[in-house]
This record gives structure tokens, C-alpha cells and sequence, in this order.
């Protein structure tokens, strides 16, 4: 999940108060982390910016000065050293920016609607909810615009059943009902819910289905990339399951589908990263890089134009399938693979078949 980076932000503590006058209940928490076990004892200021993209260090200090870095419920100054198991807390007077909800007319893609909940085709770009870097301009803005009374998620996040990244585009249903809201929830928990994902990834599949399990938690050391945790760290990551087919094979990368049976932050990126086939032209992944192929400088231009032709990770929830929860009905819906996908799935299909001639 995001978070507001209130480091690159100019905010206002009171400076006539101490530290010791604030109280708890006058906060709101920005950011909350929770030292791992293995947590060499390490200054708070130092801690802190290793979690939060584009902190500084004067600024992390500054907060601590204020009395907004907190550590197992006690402001702290930043030379404190976190220890293993320290829960690791910021807190401001006003709330994140995320929570400040602003309504815009921002145009939804609706693909079903009816009086318990809405399926839209989200497209890539859209952010699904506020967070880092993204207060406005995302789906839930457009939501709250053109639907009242949206129920809140266990996250506060009106009508959110599940939520897909940024870059990628399709499927998500939106519960309208707090009842909708319930019943929907729980058919992800209970992985009865249905999602196929389209996906080209580099490099040439050797099977033509498989199932990928790995736990996955956050990166060690690139807290915006999750990875796979195995061996004596597996709990450092939550169970993960992601069923692969081979739909078509093309030279240096392969189109797939992905079945989902969790849910995990960046799931298909890093299981198929775990494999050794990161998707096509996923930067936070290193798939922005030329992973498969030959030297040739005609190829590089080659794969630089597809780059241009799908600015993008390589992914699109094409199908998604649950229990209507009023109606006890199961629906179904298909969104067709964007034009972007599309058009770089047919370069590579040419490509392919002159490398074969």
C-alpha cells in the first residue's frame, strides 16, 4: 500500500509545543513499520529511510524533532536505536493524504452495473486508490463522484473489493452495498472468486502450463519490490499461487495466462520474475531491459519500438468471475486485450516468423 511521503511535503507542527505535550489521540499515523527479528540495532533516522521512498534524512530528523517519529508507542529522538521487533510509527497532526478523498468527474469504464455493484475495465495508467505520490486522479476519486454512500473496505477505501496496479489495465468489481461489500470480500479471502490475467513475458517458457508457490513479502533491499521468500525466511512472506499457460510462444518472449488462486501485492510480476521470466517491460522488475535476444543493433531498435508501442508492464486482468451476492447467480466477464498489448504481441508474432524464415 501507499503512503503519503510527507518528507517531500511541507507540513506544520506546532513548534511552541514539545514533544512530551502531544498526545496519541491528537495524531494520525502515516506510516507504521515493524523491525524483523533479525533488526541489527540501527538509528530510527537511518531506519526510517530505508522504508520511505524519497526521504530525507534532515527532514526524517526534523519530524523526530517534532515529536512525530514514534517508537512502541514513545517519541523518540533520531539517534534511538531501533531493535528487533520495534514497532516504528509517524505521526502528524493532520491526517495522510490519501484518507482526504476529493471527488472528480474522471470518465469509468463501466462493464456491468446494476443496484449492488459495478464491474469496470480500469486502464493502465489509473491508479485504483490515493496513496504515494497519487492523492487525486485515481479510481476511487471517480468512484466517490459518481456513486454516493460507496461502502468502506476493511482499509477505508470506498466500494475497493480487490485492486489491480497501476500499470496494469482491466477487471475490477466495486461493491455499492455494504452487504455487496461483505459477500464479494470473502469470496477473495476464500479464493472462490475467478481471475485470468494475460501476461508476455521475455524469454521462452520450456513447459506449456505450470503452478508457481512462493511466499512473497517485501524486498530486503527495494522496499517498492516484493519478492520470494523460501528456506528458513519463508515466513517473512505470505503463500502465493499462480497457475501459467502458454498461449503462444514467440521467439524471445512467450504470451501467457495467469490464474490467480491468492491475491499477493504484484503477485504475477514477481512469481513470474521467480521463474527467471519477468514480464516485458516492467521497470520496477528490470524487465525494461533487453533480458533475451541477440546483440544485433537492429534487434535493440526492434525491441526499443515495442517498448515505445506498450510504455508498460505486460499484464491485463482479462477475466474475472464471482458469486452475484444477492442473487446467488455466478457472472462472468472478459475485457479484450488493450490495443497497446495487442499491437507489441503482433510485433513480436512478425518478428518471430521472419527469424524462422
Amino acid at each position: 500500500m501507499g503512503h503519503s511521503n510527507i518528507f517531500n511535503e511541507d507540513y506544520n507542527m506546532k513548534e511552541e509545543i514539545g514533544p512530551q505535550q502531544f498526545l496519541e489521540d491528537d495524531l494520525h499515523e502515516h506510516y507504521r513499520f515493524v523491525a524483523g527479528k533479525g533488526q541489527v540495532p540501527l538509528r530510527v533516522d537511518k531506519f526510517l529511510m530505508n522504508f520511505i521512498e524519497n526521504a530525507t534524512r534532515t527532514k526524517v530528523q526534523q519530524a523526530a524533532k517534532d515529536g512525530a517519529v514514534w517508537v512502541n508507542d514513545v517519541p523518540v529522538k533520531s539517534n534511538h536505536k531501533v531493535k528487533p521487533n520495534d514497532v516504528v510509527r509517524v505521526m502528524f497532526e493532520h491526517p495522510p493524504y490519501e484518507n482526504l478523498l476529493t471527488p472528480q468527474n474522471i470518465p469509468i469504464d463501466i462493464v456491468y452495473e446494476d443496484d449492488a455493484l459495478l464491474v469496470v475495465n480500469k486502464s493502465a495508467g489509473m491508479v485504483v486508490h490515493p496513496g504515494h505520490g497519487n492523492y487525486d486522479g485515481t479510481l476511487i476519486n471517480a468512484l466517490i463522484y459518481h456513486f454516493e454512500n460507496l461502502p468502506n473496505n476493511s482499509s477505508d477505501r470506498p466500494g475497493l473489493v480487490h485492486r489491480i496496479d497501476k500499470d496494469t489495465s482491466g477487471l475490477l468489481v466495486i461493491a455499492k452495498t455494504e452487504e455487496a461489500m461483505t459477500h464479494l470480500s470473502k469470496q477473495f479471502f476464500d479464493k472462490t472468486s475467478q481471475r485470468e490475467y494475460i501476461a508476455l513475458v521475455w524469454g521462452n517458457i520450456d513447459e506449456d502450463a505450470g503452478t508457481i508457490e512462493g511466499n512473497i513479502g517485501r524486498h530486503p533491499k527495494n522496499r517498492l519490490q516484493n519478492t520470494v521468500w523460501e528456506g528458513d525466511e519463508v515466513e517473512k512472506g505470505k503463500p502465493a499461487v499462480t497457475h501459467f499457460e502458454v498461449i503462444e510462444r514467440l521467439g524471445y518472449v512467450t504470451l501467457v495466462k495467469c490464474k490467480l488462486e491468492t491475491g499477493r501485492t504484484h503477485q504475477i510480476r514477481v512469481h513470474m520474475k521467480h521463474i527467471g521470466h519477468t514480464l516485458f517491460n516492467d521497470e520496477r522488475y528490470g524487465g525494461e531491459k533487453i533480458l533475451k535476444g541477440t546483440t544485433f543493433t537492429k534487434y535493440k531498435q526492434f525491441v526499443e519500438n515495442c517498448f515505445r508501442i506498450l510504455p508498460r508492464q505486460a499484464l491485463h486482468a482479462r477475466t474475472l468471475g464471482f458469486e452475484h451476492p444477492t442473487t446467488g447467480e455466478w457472472k462472468f466477464f472478459e475485457a479484450p486485450i488493450p490495443d497497446d498489448i495487442a499491437n507489441c504481441v503482433d510485433k513480436w508474432r512478425k518478428y518471430a516468423e521472419s527469424s524462422v524464415s
